[in-house]
């Protein structure tokens, strides 16, 4: 069956589990061809048999978004093999969060470095092929974090705000060349975000909330949705929770 997903190129980082997995396989079933990216090669490898023994198309690239170098190859890599990017989709993240006061650095420097310069590395290596091409389509995953800042996420909601503004600013600078944006806003979702949470004064309560947590599929069909829309359609923004997430 003929959609307007059918043969597209996409470009996804953060690939090898939770949201982005989930998404590489919902957008390979409706005919888009992927390249998959996160550093992991194992689970690339894994993800891409799982597509292609399905009957998709998929390729990869060890990737890690901190380095500008690196995701220039990955859109290369990318042209190389299918001659165009239809679609970037921004999902590689960190969450360490924790108290301010426990001034962890290290974790500071690493959730910008991932959250937003991934971000904005993503963007600078497929903005100037879309724009030559007067189409595409830039996919960024920030948070309900993204809106309201809890006790413990004041870093992590900072690069998530971030994302949203800068997303914003690129739909605002690149409509008229025909480039849609999406900001995908998750709540509590099944991943292994919460894996990265080292600080034991917000651990408990973050746990107690993602005990909550939806299935990725659900953003995955999110993704999708704002995928499969005509070129005249741009679905800017999408919050997604658990209904039970206050």
């Amino acid at each position: 069956m003929s959609n307007n997903i059918e043969g597209k190129v996409v470009v996804l980082t953060g690939a090898s589990s939770g949201i982005g997995e989930a998404a590489a396989k919902e957008l390979a079933a409706h005919g888009a061809k992927l390249v998959l990216a996160a550093r992991r090669e194992e689970r690339l490898q894994d993800l891409q048999k799982a597509i292609q023994n399905e009957g998709g198309e998929a390729g990869y690239k060890v990737t890690d978004v901190v380095s500008q170098e690196q995701l220039q190859e990955l859109t290369q890599f990318a042209l190389d093999t299918y001659g165009q990017i239809d679609v970037m989709i921004n999902n590689a993240g960190l969450m360490p969060q924790s108290l301010m006061h426990n001034l962890k650095t290290d974790e500071w420097d690493r959730m910008v470095d991932v959250n937003i310069k991934g971000v904005l590395y993503g963007i600078a290596a497929v903005l100037p092929h879309m724009r030559e091409r007067k189409t595409g389509h830039i996919i960024n995953v920030s948070s309900v974090a993204g809106h309201e800042v809890f006790p413990g996420s004041a870093v992590y909601s900072g690069t998530k705000f971030a994302v949203r503004a800068i997303t914003d600013g690129v739909r605002k600078e690149e409509s008229a060349n025909n480039i849609r944006t999406t900001i995908l806003s998750p709540g509590a979702v099944d991943t292994e975000l919460t894996e990265t949470i080292t600080d034991t004064d917000v651990k408990s309560g973050v746990d107690e909330l993602y005990e909550k947590a939806i299935h990725p599929d659900s953003m995955a069909r999110a993704i999708r949705y704002a995928v499969e829309e005509p070129e005249d359609v741009s679905i800017n923004e999408l919050i997604i929770r658990p209904t039970s997430q206050g």
